[in-house]
């Protein structure tokens, strides 16, 4: 790669990384607001919110990652064209492929990072998504630290409720109505406690307090009182032992080659061969991209020739390129011969963006069309100027 081919590629790369980064952010941003009920209503820390949706940013990444790209070259590729510097090239008697090449480099990076990402890392970190959030959301030592609310579990059966919570982690005035069992009814009253975790499990530790049991069968319930009582909430601390991933949640090497004894692999085979498609197809657009890109935009053309109609073009191209990869996904799950779709659009979208390439010529829109545009630009012109 010369210093032509370096240029491209370092301005390439320098693009994608800051449109990545950018558009990830901004995303995370939108996704992390549904999650904020982790520090409004179930009381955790700054830490325990950045960590929990940073987990969402490898998803996201493998999204972002080939539409950066594309925009990258599609920037670079505008940037050559307004300074002249492919039409310079190519009077020099630079060939396209030399300028396609470092573009490719650039893809093949992308493609990689990727293929990576939704390979291992995205799974990885769904699946520790999904561990923290069910462990958030179902440990009930979380969710009753809130004073002054009634907070109810098991179905309606086990109802919490304390007075206050002192800085120390100490709670004040506890309520506790123990329903699960039809034939027995506790009422847990305790004037202070803590909550306790060790290698036994999970406990609320009540201090100088009450228990009312009334049976079924009898007429008067039987109050014993109590300095120092340990209430078992391990059952209701639900760790991520019991959570059943998902399709998206597997490595690729699971969606090749499923174990016999997933149970979830029997009864959504559909939506394993789906999500395998999607994975293997998802690092070949990167490059679909960006030979579009050229495609479009990579021919000489002079400063007087409007490219605005060959820019619309191309989005155009992409983004029906990628309607098909989404459709052929979903609809896919039920009808599995749709699924091959997405592989025969990029084959063919890049195969088609190659020959424009070797024809070393620029993409000419239809008179008609031409007619229409300058038309609506002239009116367009006058309705400003008015």
């Amino acid at each position: 790669m010369g210093s032509i081919g370096r240029y491209i590629f370092r301005t390439t790369m320098g693009a994608f990384a800051i449109i990545c980064v950018s558009l990830t952010i901004l995303l995370w941003f939108t996704q992390a607001m549904r999650e904020f009920d982790l520090i409004t209503t179930q009381r955790q820390t700054l830490l325990v919110f950045f960590g929990i949706t940073g987990l969402m940013i490898p998803l996201l990444v493998m999204m972002i990652a080939p539409i950066s790209l594309w925009i990258a070259g599609t920037h670079v590729l505008n940037k050559l064209s307004s300074d002249s510097e492919i039409v310079v090239m190519n009077a020099a008697g630079v060939s396209p492929w030399r300028i396609l090449r470092p573009l490719l480099a650039a893809a093949l990076i992308v493609s990689l990072l990727v293929f990576f990402i939704a390979a291992y890392l995205s799974p990885l970190s769904l699946r520790e998504l999904r561990d923290w959030g069910t462990q958030v959301r179902a440990d009930i030592l979380t969710n009753i630290v809130q004073p002054g609310r009634f907070t109810t579990v098991g179905g309606g059966t086990l109802t919490f409720h304390i007075a206050d919570r002192r800085p120390n982690g100490l709670l004040v005035g506890i309520f506790v109505d123990d329903r699960r069992d039809p034939a027995d009814h506790v009422t847990y009253l305790a004037e202070r406690g803590e909550t306790v975790k060790n290698d036994n499990g999970s406990f609320l530790v009540l201090e100088h307090g009450s228990v009312q049991r009334f049976e079924a069968g009898q007429r008067d319930p039987r109050i014993v009182t109590f300095d120092r009582y340990a209430f078992d909430l391990s059952k209701f601390a639900a760790g991520p032992q019991s959570v059943i991933y998902s399709a998206r949640e597997k490595d690729l090497w699971d969606l090749l080659w499923p174990r016999r004894n997933d149970p979830l692999y029997a009864t959504q085979k559909d939506e394993y061969r789906s999500e395998l498609y999607d994975r293997l197809a998802a690092p070949l657009y990167p490059a679909a991209f960006i030979v579009l890109a050229y495609a479009f935009l990579g021919a000489p053309q002079t400063t007087r020739q409007s490219r605005a109609l060959a820019l619309f073009a191309l989005v155009g191209a992409v983004s029906l390129l990628r309607l098909i990869g989404f459709l052929s996904v979903i609809v896919g799950v039920h009808v599995p011969s749709v699924l091959p779709a997405q592989f025969v659009a990029l084959t063919g979208a890049t195969a088609a963006g190659l020959w424009q390439v070797s024809r070393g010529k620029a993409i000419e829109p239809a008179a008609a069309v031409s007619r229409i545009a300058s038309a609506v630009g002239d009116r367009f012109a006058r309705l400003t100027a008015s």
